[in-house]
């Protein structure tokens, strides 16, 4: 039974605004250099076009894994399950600026020994994919926004939540869950399907 609506529906201040709109997945952005590794966790995150597949970020001017990136021309987008969702928290809270071990300290993991995964490339522990974009340069929009552009060049995600070009997240166990930040430490976990014909 439908209640009505009207009733539950209440104005929403400006300055919270983002936090309607900011409900699709927390990522853990990284940036790499040949001898440098850190990684930020993101909220403001989103598709921008299908093939070739794009990307955008906001990275502030202040972030230590902008730098990387600008330096090297590549990020990586990882979603993060709920299983690591400490280790996110701690991602987007600690800047190496600050804290040069912040990697260490993070008790993020790498994977080894993924089928087709070139050496060079590092693979955040208990995320569900990881998505790795060529940076497309756009500077009027780093400058004057943070939102940084990426063509994805490599792809991979755990068969147990992503299949066939599918989410499957009602059938994997909690932990394998994405998780989508809001604010002052919360996150939701995705689960439910909605089939609608």
């Amino acid at each position: 039974m439908m209640t009505n609506q009207s009733e539950f529906v209440r104005p929403v201040p400006l300055d919270r605004v983002y936090r309607i709109l900011n409900i699709g997945p927390t990522v853990i952005v990284s940036g790499k250099t040949e001898n440098d590794f850190d990684a930020m966790a993101a909220a403001w995150n989103t598709a921008l076009d299908l093939d070739p597949a794009k990307a955008v970020v906001i990275l502030d001017k202040s972030h230590y894994t902008r730098k990387l990136i600008e330096e090297s021309n590549y990020f990586m987008l990882s979603i993060p399950t709920r299983s690591i969702a400490p280790q996110t928290l701690f991602l987007g809270s600690v800047s190496k600026n600050d804290e040069p071990e912040k990697i260490d300290q993070s008790g993020i993991r790498f994977l080894k020994d993924v089928e087709g995964l070139p050496d060079d490339i590092d693979l955040i522990e208990g995320c569900a994919a990881w998505i790795l974009f060529e940076r497309i340069p756009e500077p009027h929009n780093e400058a004057a926004y943070d939102l940084f552009i990426g063509q994805a060049v490599g792809a991979w995600a755990d068969e147990r939540v992503f299949k066939d070009g599918r989410w499957m997240f009602e059938e994997v166990p909690q932990a394998l869950q994405t998780i989508h930040y809001v604010a002052g430490g919360r996150f939701y976990a995705i689960g439910d399907a909605i089939d609608v014909e």
